[in-house]
């Protein structure tokens, strides 16, 4: 029944989006296009996740004999390589993989993923001088959870996208392949503001239960599906092309530590129209209340909407480190994109 469940979920948000995006493949010069609309997002929504396999974030050398050893590393492992089979043994956790190499003797043939690329690496675990467990010599990660920003909800079925850019591990920098994942509701209760050389963060804390399914990981954002559509200020609007973002003013909405979703102002430029990633176009903010507020853009702000000329044209997706208050942003055409490529791939 959860397999067939998934699998709806999946296969409404694949024909919704598939929808929208063939009613704007209308080219530049055409006389007349056809708008797709969207709800606007702007308010925050947590994550909690599986990761599909064991996901490998960092060396952790053995000490065993008397020496420090590294099998997985000699191996050929490397961090952001996904550990999906030991030996004929399917691990889930990193409890299970734990579990699994306490009952080896001798070489075992490790089965993983390396950016979708089935591989296997062969190796002999050690027993730990400290309490004799046997380890491979590697930090893994089976699961996490995090906050962001709705860039927008569709009407029909609920589906929503947000972040701007994919969840990746913190160590690696490597876009986490997801399992499955649940979104919950999220309270913003503080801020810290964001200074030269160390980016703020909204802090929240989940409110509320599972109010949505996870689907999707891409390096354009994450998306998935809620169980009904949240109250969003902004309304809805109709998408703006790439081709129509220009230099100049513009406002995005965020929620902050008041749990408000609110407009704030802020200036585009440098706007690359042939960028498919997450780094389309730099945002700096100029409202006065937001600087005052966070200095900038904040972590936590990754996702969230921006309107130009009535239209949505984006999301804020990265601050620099060098000045909280400038960023990036991606065109929305690259979100809905990046989400409709992956669920082509899924189905076949």
């Amino acid at each position: 029944m959860k397999t067939k469940h998934k699998w709806r979920l999946r296969a409404a948000f694949a024909l919704v989006l598939t929808a929208m995006l063939l009613a704007a493949v209308l080219p530049v010069g055409a006389a007349e296009r056809t708008r797709i609309e969207l709800y606007v997002g702007g308010i925050p929504f947590g994550v909690r996740f599986f990761t599909e396999g064991i996901l490998v974030v960092g060396y952790c050398d053995v000490e065993s004999g008397g020496g420090c050893h590294n099998p997985a590393r000699a191996a050929g492992l490397s961090p952001g390589d996904c550990i999906y089979k030991i030996n004929e043994e399917t691990p889930h956790t990193a409890a299970e993989l734990s579990a699994i190499l306490q009952k080896q003797r001798g070489e075992i043939t490790v089965g993983y993923k390396r950016e979708g690329e089935e591989r296997e690496a062969t190796l002999t675990p050690l027993a730990c001088d400290e309490d004799g467990k046997l380890r491979m010599g590697l930090f893994v990660r089976d699961s996490g959870a995090g906050i962001g920003t709705v860039t927008f909800v569709t009407e029909k079925g609920h589906t929503f996208a947000g972040l701007g850019h994919g969840i990746c591990d913190g160590e690696s920098g490597t876009l986490i392949p997801l399992s499955r994942g649940s979104v919950m509701g999220v309270t913003i209760g503080s801020i810290t503001r964001g200074a030269v050389g160390a980016p703020g963060e909204l802090r929240g804390h989940f409110s509320a239960g599972k109010i949505g399914s996870l689907l999707g990981n891409t390096l354009c954002g994450v998306y998935g599906v809620l169980a009904e559509l949240p109250q969003l200020p902004a309304g809805k609007c109709e998408i703006a092309y790439k081709d129509e973002v220009h230099e100049g003013a513009a406002t995005v909405w965020c929620t902050l530590d008041d749990n408000v979703c609110r407009p704030y102002d802020v200036q585009l430029s440098q706007i690359h129209r042939a960028a498919e990633g997450n780094k389309c176009f730099t945002v700096k903010v100029t409202d006065k209340d937001l600087l005052a507020r966070t200095g900038g853009i904040v972590q936590g702000m990754s996702g969230s909407p921006i309107l130009q000329d009535g239209r949505l044209v984006g999301a804020i997706t990265h601050v620099l480190i060098g000045d909280p208050t400038t960023g990036y942003g991606i065109f929305i055409e690259n979100m809905l994109n990046a989400a409709q490529s992956q669920e082509q791939s899924k189905a076949a």
